[in-house]
């Protein structure tokens, strides 16, 4: 039997219009007010974008409590280095504001769903009601044969961030977040290990991806170029981890037409390194490094190329796969992270990860195949965008998790 259900939502990052995890937190809890009754905790500077938004287009029913650390603390949320403090503080706080409310409200259940991160404890779990958490991810890591091609700067990264995550998982707060969990649900399967590993019993693998309608109907419009000129495209920050250097290496060893291209858009401290390498590669001359662009600028790029190559090392989610999809672009990626869970067989493919020369060879076939086969490429192309509507929209994603608080209630999960 359907029940209207008092849910409490913990999303630290949440604001209308926006990507990655605001973007997380906003769509979802827009589309569960449609199913249940629903209080969102996230931070005060997400207030004014949160109220611009619903005195142009209200949402009835979902309600917004604004918290924030006293005094100096708020100020730690500044430092990109040491924003993970202010929010594992702020979930304190969170939780403390949301006991009180408890007592007045009596919520049925609670959900974390922002940040999107297992080795950090969510507090609002410590309420004494049912508790989902999750999706989260980040027990993601860059396989060791690969550190080869890492800078020292790169190398050195990789093992400051495998400490980090290996000291939050000794956080006893962070076991209880995951046994005190009727269900946690990972981003990816090396999450779902880790989940386990803290005490977890009901472990679920699901991207914490999505896309609204109105986002399928935009990526839906840029057509593939009918022009027989081949152009594979790379977006994101030029960081180590992404694998541009991948891609670069693939796209040399790759049998295309002379005139083939590839793009890459974004910037970083790679930047120099991939340039140096298209050198050395021999293919400077046929790479284009169109740096920072805007959104709109990105998509018309993304328009007038074949395919998106995403090699990341290490990423629980990959939202530009899933953009690239829904535009009817085949994604060539590696079988690891969140890439590999919204790509198939059908929609792009998926490089081995046993070595760094076994995945050039694989993403260099999939280049040759794709710049080849036109055929392939438009079947992919259909695959590609009937995949991101039919599985990765919001709309679908929140009536799967409305359903779930109504089974969690009904204890067949059992916490």
């Amino acid at each position: 039997m359907k029940r209207n259900l008092k849910v409490l939502i913990s999303a630290y990052a949440c604001r209308p219009n926006m990507g990655s995890e605001p973007g997380v937190g906003w769509n979802m809890v827009r589309e569960l007010v449609k199913y249940h009754k629903i209080w969102v905790i996230t931070r005060e500077n997400n207030r004014p974008y949160i109220e611009a938004e619903l005195q142009q287009n209200p949402i009835p029913g979902i309600n917004f409590i604004y918290c924030e650390l006293p005094g100096l603390l708020k100020k730690l949320s500044k430092s990109h280095k040491i924003v993970h403090l202010h929010y594992y503080l702020w979930q304190i706080q969170a939780y403390l504001m949301t006991r009180k409310l408890h007592q007045e409200l009596n919520f049925d259940l609670a959900h974390h769903i922002t940040y999107v991160r297992y080795c950090t404890p969510s507090f609002i779990s410590l309420l004494p009601i049912p508790f989902i958490w999750g999706p989260v991810g980040g027990g993601e890591s860059a396989p060791k044969p690969f550190w080869q091609d890492f800078s020292f700067r790169g190398k050195a990264y990789e093992i400051f961030r495998n400490l980090a995550r290996s000291l939050g998982e000794l956080d006893p707060f962070v076991k209880y977040t995951a046994r005190r969990s009727a269900i946690a649900r990972a981003t990816t399967e090396d999450t779902a290990k880790q989940l386990r590993k803290l005490g977890a019993k009901n472990v679920e693998v699901l991207s914490q991806l999505g896309l609204s309608t109105e986002e399928n109907s935009q990526l839906a419009q840029h057509c593939l170029p009918n022009n027989d000129l081949i152009r594979f495209i790379s977006i994101g920050r030029l960081l180590h981890w992404k694998g541009f250097h991948l891609g670069l290496s693939a796209f040399s060893q790759a049998a295309l037409p002379e005139n083939a291209e590839y793009w890459i858009i974004g910037d970083g401290p790679e930047l120099q390194r991939l340039q140096n390498l298209a050198v050395e590669l021999n293919i400077a001359h046929r790479v284009n490094f169109f740096g920072k662009l805007s959104r709109q600028e990105t998509l018309q790029k993304l328009g007038e190329c074949t395919a998106l190559i995403h090699p990341s090392l290490h990423e629980s989610g990959g939202l530009v796969c899933l953009e690239a999809m829904a535009a009817g672009r085949p994604v060539v990626c590696l079988d690891l992270g969140g890439p590999a869970i919204q790509v198939t067989e059908e929609t792009g493919f998926k490089a081995t990860v046993r070595t760094s020369l076994e995945a050039v060879n694989d993403i260099a076939t999939a280049m040759t195949q794709l710049g080849t086969d036109t055929e392939l490429r438009q079947r992919m192309s259909k695959s590609a965008q009937k995949r991101a509507s039919e599985v990765f929209a919001w709309e679908i994603k929140a009536q799967a998790q409305a359903n779930l608080y109504e089974a969690v209630i009904e204890k067949q999960y059992v916490s």
